[in-house]
Order: C-alpha cells, then sequence, then structure tokens
C-alpha cells in the first residue's frame, strides 16, 4: 500500500510524463506546420497591384520594400480565458504558424484553480480543425474534431490571426481581398476545398483593427453560426513587420457582445523564405 508521501510522489510523476507526452504531441504537429517550399524574392508594392485602396494602405503600414516572406512563426503569449460567462482564468500559451499550406496550433495551459490546470490544444492543420482539452495534461475534457463546422471555425482562426504574419495575408498567399468602403475590406481564404471569409476593419494608421465574421460555434452539442468579432492594438515592429501585441475576441450572444479572450504576445519569432 501506498504511503501518503509514496502517493504524492505517484501523482507527481504521472503529471510529469503527462506534460512531457503533451509537449511531445505539440512538437509533431508544429513540425507539420513548417511550409516547405524554395526560398522566393523579397516583397515588392508590385504586390498590391489591384488590390482595394484600405488593404493596399494596410501593406505600407505594415510592411516595407524588401521584406522577406514568413514561412512559420512560433509565439509565446499570456492572457485570460472566461471559460464560463464573466469567469477569467489565465494562461500562458504558446502558437505556432505555418503559411503554404495555411495551418496554426495553439497549446496553452489554463489556471482554472490554485494549482489545477487544462492543456488546451486548439488548431487547424491538413484540412482539419481540432480541439482537445486534458485537465493536468492527463484526463480528457473536450475533443473536438473531423467535422466541416469545426474546419471552418479553426480556418477562420487562421485568417484573423494572420495579422501576426503579415506578409501571410498577401494575394501570393491564396487571400482574396475584396472592397467594402474605404476602411472595410473582407478577406477570402480557400483551403483543402473549405472558404472561409472575414471583415476587415482598419484604424487610422491603416492597421487592422477588428475583424468580424460569422463563426460556429457550439451550443448544447450543436454547432450554431454567431457573431464573432476580434480586436487588435498595441502594433510594434518585429523583424520589419508591424504586428499588433495585444488582442481581444468576443462573441455577440443575443444581442450581447460577451468577451471570452484575451492576450498579449510576449515573444514572437519568425521563419522567413529568404
Amino acid at each position: 500500500m501506498l504511503t501518503g508521501a509514496g502517493l504524492a510522489g505517484s501523482i507527481a510523476g504521472a503529471l510529469a510524463v503527462g506534460a512531457v507526452v503533451w509537449t511531445a504531441q505539440t512538437g509533431r504537429l508544429a513540425t507539420r506546420l513548417r511550409t516547405r517550399h524554395k526560398p522566393q524574392a523579397a516583397y515588392s508594392r508590385d504586390e498590391l497591384a489591384g488590390l482595394p485602396a484600405p488593404v493596399a494602405r494596410y501593406f505600407d503600414f505594415a510592411l516595407t520594400p524588401g521584406q522577406p516572406f514568413v514561412r512559420g512563426a512560433r509565439l509565446r503569449q499570456t492572457g485570460a480565458m472566461a471559460l464560463r460567462p464573466h469567469s477569467w482564468s489565465r494562461f500562458t500559451a504558446t502558437e505556432y504558424f505555418g503559411v503554404d499550406p495555411p495551418g496554426f496550433v495553439w497549446d496553452a495551459n489554463i489556471q482554472i484553480a490554485p494549482l489545477v490546470s487544462v492543456h488546451v490544444r486548439d488548431g487547424y492543420w491538413a484540412g482539419e480543425g481540432r480541439m482537445t482539452g486534458k485537465l493536468a495534461a492527463i484526463v480528457p475534457v473536450v475533443d473536438e474534431h473531423g467535422t466541416p463546422e469545426m474546419a471552418s471555425a479553426e480556418l477562420l482562426r487562421y485568417l484573423a490571426e494572420a495579422a501576426l504574419l503579415p506578409t501571410a495575408l498577401l494575394p501570393r498567399h491564396g487571400i482574396a481581398w475584396t472592397g467594402l468602403d474605404d476602411r472595410t475590406a473582407r478577406a477570402t481564404v480557400t483551403d483543402a476545398g473549405m472558404t472561409v471569409s472575414c471583415d476587415v476593419s482598419f484604424g487610422e494608421q491603416n492597421q487592422i483593427e477588428r475583424v468580424q465574421a460569422m463563426r460556429h460555434r457550439s451550443v448544447g452539442g450543436k454547432s450554431v453560426l454567431v457573431p464573432w468579432i476580434g480586436h487588435f492594438g498595441d502594433y510594434r515592429r518585429v523583424d520589419g513587420m508591424m504586428i499588433p501585441m495585444v488582442a481581444d475576441v468576443e462573441w455577440v450572444l443575443a444581442g450581447e457582445n460577451v468577451p471570452y479572450w484575451r492576450g498579449r504576445v510576449v515573444e514572437a519569432r519568425y521563419d522567413f523564405s529568404a
């Protein structure tokens, strides 16, 4: 029979093994996101021919001629999530991106109580969207995948978060832009037969300030389309590109804006094509 100390040691060992396995799984997925193509010439303003005016102004704000194209990225984040309405839990996360084809993996550790955390892996890769959550990286609490609605929701998240890797929003990477007015344009991307769009609003400095779309959300075990809004701010120049360091995200439920995610980038590392 295990003593108290022996039981505590066994639990600690199981938690350590669970964390190692979880991290290894994320690493394998991040490797799958790596873009495999030959180095390309650097960005030039010729890329902007035919783009709507607010989109061209955004690229003038975010990029300078000669900027290498982003192939992938690794970002560390801190922030908070409302796992229940108005009940916020702190998180730390690492997010990996690939550009060709589009994909991401968000690996977060969410503190839901003192000494209790949930590991969440959210992402889109190989045409599939998936969300996995495990208490202490061991006990499954959520595993959603394999549906067109999930794929659409996660590809839409990629498109919205591409503000973090501005060259990924260029037409050469499959993004189609349609002007709506002098401060708004619609961005559309297609991958693995799935097409999603979001409306992008640009601020006074021509930065991406807000994104809005109808996004699939699980409600009572069913997927429904719900208005979804993201806000970006605190732009800084990183590796030659202007990227937002803070963001917050909300659903619009019964006419009420309900925030559920807010975070800050604390480190951004990029893999460039040239």
